[in-house]
């Protein structure tokens, strides 16, 4: 009998395939492209002529370093909010057992399943009311309302993974609930938790929307993008920028992927 596994596809699916490829990465094939171009004010195909001296440009530009710094400090301390916060929602609901718990569980995904702007509106209206003025704190706020989400689903996933078995032998053995955490429960959803945070950085990385509504006159990277896109000169250092936001985030989403794809199999199941 013929092997599935020797069976090809069909060209008809091969070229299906391959149109649904080209459609979703030739975009980001002519950002690398125009990246090198020597016309400054228009984007012309094919390019008059290719030429390196952008990288330069953009190497000394002032206000690509501030944005870059900005986008690089909102991510980590919102990645390290969510961390701790999406953990411990993650523990509470996964290894408890209350009145509600679902319902819980749906309030902390629902920030991600609104739209963008829904939540920046009412990040906005909330510091409003409050009298709290924009500033880095605003973004960082913002961001890990998003990135708590990320976390937590990694989290919760890699928790219900987790054997019972391995945390009341733990107890039994004489261990406090830090020790357990430490010992046990850590070394087993470890990778998830780097995949949760890798993936949350690369979110609050190039989020544009909640930064809108919570950023103020302050400018991340991805804002700085936006505004430089209506100039009419030097637009392939917008290029040039889009290229470092490529390899930024794809980065840490190609770690995360290489660390949870073996994380099906349930810790302490075995014999």
């Amino acid at each position: 009998m013929r092997s599935d596994k020797s069976t090809s596809a069909p060209f008809g699916l091969k070229i299906a395939a391959a149109s649904g490829l080209l459609f979703l990465h030739l975009p980001l094939l002519l950002i690398f492209l125009y990246a090198f171009t020597t016309e400054e004010k228009s984007y012309q195909f094919p390019p008059p002529g290719l030429t390196l001296k952008w990288f330069a440009v953009t190497w000394e530009r002032a206000d690509v370093w501030q944005a870059l710094w900005l986008s690089v400090r909102v991510a980590s301390i919102s990645t390290m909010i969510a961390l701790v916060l999406g953990t411990l929602c993650a523990a509470a609901v996964s290894q408890t057992r209350f009145f509600g718990r679902e319902t819980i569980s749906l309030l902390v995904i629902l920030p991600i399943a609104l739209p963008g702007i829904i939540t920046g509106i009412a990040l906005r209206s909330a510091f409003s009311l409050a009298d709290i003025p924009f500033s880095f704190w605003t973004i960082v706020l913002g961001h890990a309302t998003f990135c708590i989400v990320v976390v937590y689903n990694n989290a919760v996933a890699r928790f219900r993974r987790v054997s019972g078995s391995l945390m009341e032998a733990s107890m039994d053995l004489g261990a406090n609930g830090f020790q357990t955490f430490r010992y046990i429960i850590l070394p087993n959803i470890g990778t998830a938790l780097l995949a949760g945070g890798m993936l949350a950085f690369a979110l609050s990385f190039d989020e544009v929307i909640v930064t809108t509504f919570t950023g103020g006159q302050q400018s991340t990277l991805p804002i700085w993008m936006l505004q430089e896109l209506i100039r009419p000169r030097q637009r392939p250092v917008t290029n040039v920028v889009a290229m470092v936001v490529v390899i930024v985030t794809f980065l840490p989403i190609l770690g995360a992927y290489y660390l949870t794809r073996d994380g099906d199999q349930i810790a302490g199941s075995g014999k």
